[in-house]
């Protein structure tokens, strides 16, 4: 074997040996993810209490939103890792490579203000236990959807469409929870006006009572449903608002289930359930005979 044939086998093995080294990172790299990913989650959940939250659903979505930014920021953190060992491995010196890096680094912060702007909204959000990944989240009074991921960067939600909105922080500027700790259902309904609105109360307060009491929504409805008020003198009916107390996103079905029993209520004792009415006039015209 002549000396180029000798070179070029050292060249295949020394590449063999990189390539070997690089899929071995890789490889470390990936497990080492997921072995944290579960430790962060253990430890998570062992030092997040029950005692500071008032239902177990509270503080288990704590704990999803906490350990899925944690599992975010590891994820970032071991591939850029794995990234400067595999440039490396190439024969790059990284340490002219980390202090450009460095300055670029620089260079940028000064026109990402905005990236910057999101990170440091996620960070109050998440420090302030806001929102919650599983949270029914209106944002700026227009998009709404359930929280399916929370990170420093952005919130996304997923509407009844199953559409996915991403939306940096830094632009939530009024973030409703639909969904924090309990709900409540807000009801106006139309009544006739000669109907008699203590019978009217009666019959709504004794609907909310028997759902309450019923074994298939007793953990969904935390308060009977009950006749708060008249809310207003409408056109062709009187306007009573009910209000009742519910177990975080199911207030809507909760509302869906008081209106089908009320129409039921209202018909066996002759409530009227007024809608609007039209009446026609036919006005008689009147021929005048002319004579020439």
């Amino acid at each position: 074997m002549n000396n180029t044939d000798s070179q070029s086998l050292l060249e295949r093995l020394n590449i063999v040996d990189h390539l070997v080294t690089i899929a071995i990172i890789l490889v470390v790299s990936y497990f080492a993810q997921k072995i944290l990913e579960q430790v962060i989650s253990r430890v998570i959940r062992r030092t997040i209490t029950p005692k500071h939250f008032k239902t177990a659903k509270d503080e288990q979505q704590r704990e999803d939103t906490v350990i899925s930014i944690l599992h975010t920021g590891l994820k970032a953190v071991v591939y850029v890792i794995a990234g400067l060992l595999i440039i490396g491995e190439f024969g790059v010196n990284l340490g002219p490579l980390l202090a450009g890096a460095g300055v670029v680094g620089v260079a940028l912060g000064f026109g990402a203000q905005s990236m910057v702007k999101d990170f440091l909204a996620g960070i109050f959000i998440i420090a302030e236990n806001q929102y919650r990944v599983g949270d029914v989240l209106q944002v700026n009074e227009g998009v709404a959807g359930v929280v399916e991921q929370i990170s420093l960067r952005a919130t996304t939600l997923r509407d009844l469409e199953g559409r996915v909105h991403h939306i940096p922080n830094g632009n939530i500027e009024i973030a409703t929870n639909m969904t924090l700790e309990f709900a409540q259902v807000d009801l106006n309904v139309g009544v006739g006006y000669e109907s008699d609105l203590d019978h009217v109360e009666k019959v709504i307060n004794k609907v909310g009572e028997d759902m309450f009491n019923d074994d298939n929504w007793s953990e969904i409805v935390l308060e009977p449903a009950y006749m708060m008020r008249v809310e207003d003198f409408a056109d062709s009916a009187i306007i009573v608002k009910i209000v009742c107390k519910t177990a975080p996103i199911h207030q809507w079905e909760v509302k869906g289930e008081i209106l089908k029993r009320l129409h039921k209520a209202f018909n066996k004792e002759g409530i009227e359930i007024p809608f609007p009415q039209r009446v026609l006039h036919e006005a008689s015209v009147t021929k005048t005979n002319t004579k020439k």
